[in-house]
């Protein structure tokens, strides 16, 4: 569990990640103590960053932005903003069986309804594989 520091509505957000999430983002902080080791006194990480420049900085927007339409471009991925990886986060979540408030509080909507009205339609898809599932049901048991 991490509280992130305050979002655009000013209110704090603890998130739990996935043990993979986390195992990615401890192998950034070791490689961050090699690159804190390279830069010797010129390191200045006052923010605590886990992703940082070579001297501890902020990334750019401009570095973060090339490298992830690089990363889109190798996976062979129509084009993407990077805000729509929020949105992929969502719909995954939500197909992956998430209940709604969980999908709110992950996301930071100050309510249950604003996130299904973004993402309602994920939730008509999951009603017709729940019919499908019914049916797959009925068929088996039906003989």
């Amino acid at each position: 569990t991490y509280c992130l520091a305050p979002t655009k509505n000013s209110r704090n957000r603890t998130i739990l990640t996935a043990p993979s999430v986390m195992a990615l983002l401890r192998k950034q902080k070791s490689q961050q103590a090699q690159m804190r080791l390279l830069a010797g006194e010129a390191w200045n990480n006052s923010w605590d960053l886990v992703f940082t420049n070579e001297l501890g900085g902020h990334l750019c927007h401009c570095t973060v932005y090339k490298k992830f339409k690089a990363i889109v471009r190798e996976l062979g991925m129509p084009e993407e903003r990077f805000h729509d990886l929020r949105h992929s986060f969502a719909v995954a979540s939500i197909e992956s069986g998430d209940d709604i408030k969980t999908v709110q509080s992950n996301l930071g909507h100050a309510t249950a309804s604003f996130t299904l009205d973004v993402y309602g339609h994920v939730t008509q898809k999951m009603r017709q594989q729940s019919a499908d599932r019914m049916e797959e049901f009925i068929q088996k048991v039906s003989g």
